[in-house]
């Protein structure tokens, strides 16, 4: 019984939760897009937060608390998180009661993981009340474009693991998006678009689509692209396009060579994926600003880690060849140079 509740609770979701578009300022569909003439560019601050991962935390309400309340108080123009937030279990919804608490726009990116226990795309924005799997928007005479890196590569040669690829079908839109618009345009997307271990599959084909926007539009219109996913702190300009990795809210995962209980054995019991991972003490999240005159800015966000760091356990760098920090790097940059 209590099996078959689940599935009619995801039912529901599935049918009768994408009729909910709370967002006033989304694009009606995801495939034409009406997008406004080039108003004049105002001052626009929207928080960002990556990675809480709801389903292995063991705070992860009172992560997400602290950033919602912070932004609130801070009158921020909009928040966005870049994915692995949480799948859609009924238990869930207080943890997504908190993020509703926000009472300005609110935009979500799916995230590879917040598809586990076999939930479709369709059946997590449902239960977000997101709009789209991709989508795009216009705010303070920016424009916007939400991403979905998720969909699986066709091919037979693909990588194992969890799909992390761009498909056609959103390939085409987001030509057709970008050609559309006059507006200087930031992308989100979970999965990074700057580097091809764990990132997008097809980034390179991607990277091309937005550099021939910027040619066809005679200026560097496409300037910013955030990611989530790798847990890291960095950023690579490649080809006049500046890609910005946001770090986790929570942790790092170390993985089966660095397994360290990190709180108690009762958390340890009931939450049995922290000790795989070394996580950050407080949340990390940070708030993007960009003036009338096109000069962005990130604020910085540090903490410590929970229990021995990566280079006590011995393992200093990420794969990637970056340092495992609990660290939001600030950043500045000119987007009109």
């Amino acid at each position: 019984m209590k099996n078959q509740n689940r599935r009619n609770f995801i039912q529901k979701l599935a049918v009768g939760g994408l009729m909910i578009t709370p967002f006033k300022k989304i694009i009606a569909s995801p495939v034409s897009v009406q997008l406004s003439n080039a108003p004049a560019k105002v001052n626009i601050r929207f928080g960002i937060c990556a990675d809480i991962h709801q389903d292995i935390m063991h705070d992860g309400e009172k992560r997400l608390q602290v950033f919602v309340d912070d932004m609130q108080k801070q009158k921020i123009d909009f928040i966005i998180q870049l994915g692995d937030f949480c799948r859609p279990y009924e238990r869930n919804l207080p943890f997504l009661k908190i993020w509703e608490q926000f009472t300005g726009p609110r935009y979500l990116v799916i995230g590879n993981h917040d598809n586990d226990g076999g939930f479709s795309h369709d059946q997590v924005i449902a239960f977000w009340k997101a709009p789209f799997k991709y989508y795009s928007f216009d705010k303070n005479g920016y424009h916007f474009v939400v991403l979905n890196g998720n969909e699986h590569n066709p091919s037979p040669d693909r990588p194992v693991g969890y799909a992390r690829f761009i498909g056609k079908e959103q390939q085409a839109w987001l030509e057709k998006d970008l050609q559309q618009t006059k507006l200087t345009t930031i992308i989100f997307c979970h999965q990074g678009l700057d580097n091809d271990m764990g990132g997008i599959e097809n980034a390179t084909q991607i990277r091309l689509i937005l550099e021939r926007a910027n040619q066809d539009a005679g200026f560097k219109k496409v300037r910013l692209v955030f990611s989530g996913h790798h847990h890291l702190d960095y950023q690579n300009e490649i080809n006049d396009i500046f890609y910005v990795q946001i770090n986790s809210m929570s942790y790092q995962w170390l993985g089966d060579s660095y397994v360290k209980m990190r709180y108690n054995a009762e958390i340890d019991q009931k939450y049995p994926y922290i000790k795989y991972t070394v996580p950050y003490k407080d949340p990390i999240y940070t708030v993007a600003e960009i003036d009338s005159r096109g000069s962005f800015s990130l604020k910085g966000a540090s903490t410590s880690f929970v229990g021995p760091s990566p280079i006590e356990l011995g393992m200093p760098k990420h794969e990637m060849g970056y340092e495992v920090v609990p660290t939001i790097s600030p950043r500045k940059i000119n987007l009109n140079s």
